[in-house]
């Protein structure tokens, strides 16, 4: 499976089809702002479409990246969109994290002309993609994953088949609201800490050798001790993302207490104009007190 498509070239998309290229696939890219396509195919010496159709036709897999499930939608449907342009047998894979519905939608789609579908939303964030290191969480067929694993091992570090279609964005929801009390916690304890007069590095050298240590607070505490909330992934997606683990929840009769007290800290984030801060800038509420 040598030829490969890739829908969608944001801060994730960009990297992460690089990666393709750069493990010698031929890779065709599709991007709604032109210019960022005709830049990625100068970068890696390969090729884009103008429209998803054309980016797709002689791929054997099809990687979409973009925004939500509209965005989705778009590209996926109509005259011009994926579906119209996907050869017999050829496998669709959607990293975007959107609904589970939508992935239950998409592969009902794609059996009825002939297609596979995978739904493989990420984690890891900008530095993920841009390192190769993502973390992908699937749903879909096992004799399809397992075609489709080596290939995502361009741009991961680890993939994993959650179950049926749908399971990879229900694992991706999980992930999301561990990261979101998470960031909370660490928040607290870090303005507490710098309050108290602690040494900000001495502290996270300490504790996070023992239970409360983790990715986040080895790779943000620095900048969360600094005011700097300009890396990795923003509130605005982190509240999308939320929005629908909220929305699977009640299927299910899940209560999400602490995640719906930390989205409605994100609000504020976001009233105060940090919209496109990181996800760490939960502390910013606290340091302003």
């Amino acid at each position: 499976m040598k030829n490969v498509a890739f829908i969608g070239l944001g801060v994730m998309g960009y990297p992460m089809a690089g990666h393709l290229a750069k493990a010698g696939y031929q890779v065709t890219v599709y991007n709604r702002t032109t210019t960022k396509a005709v830049q990625w195919a100068h970068d890696f010496e390969n090729s884009f479409a103008s429209t998803p159709k054309e980016a797709v036709e002689n791929a054997d897999i099809v990687f979409a990246c973009v925004g939500n499930d509209d965005d989705v939608r778009e590209v996926s449907y109509g005259d011009d969109g994926i579906f119209a342009g996907l050869k017999t047998e050829a496998i669709y894979v959607d990293h975007t994290t959107a609904s589970a519905e939508l992935a239950r939608e998409l592969n009902e789609a794609a059996i009825k002309q002939g297609n596979f579908f995978i739904d493989a939303p990420v984690s890891g964030g900008q530095a993920g993609a841009e390192n190769g290191l993502l973390t992908v969480m699937c749903g879909g067929d096992e004799t399809v994953f397992a075609q489709v694993q080596p290939v995502m091992a361009a741009y991961s570090k680890f993939s994993q088949l959650m179950g049926e279609v749908g399971n990879g964005q229900i694992a991706k929801m999980a992930n999301q609201i561990c990261i979101a009390g998470l960031v909370q916690g660490l928040s607290e304890a870090f303005n507490f800490a710098e309050r108290a007069g602690l040494d900000a590095d001495k502290l996270v050298e300490t504790i996070s050798k023992g239970a409360a240590g983790s990715w986040q607070m080895e790779n943000r505490y620095k900048t969360m001790f600094a005011g700097e909330y300009e890396f990795g992934f923003a509130v605005d997606w982190m509240r999308k993302d939320l929005s629908i683990a909220f929305s699977e929840a009640e299927k299910y009769g899940a209560e999400l207490p602490v995640t719906k007290m930390v989205d409605g800290f994100y609000e504020q984030v976001q009233q105060q104009g940090g919209s496109r801060y990181d996800t760490s800038s939960l502390i910013s509420l606290l340091k302003d007190k």
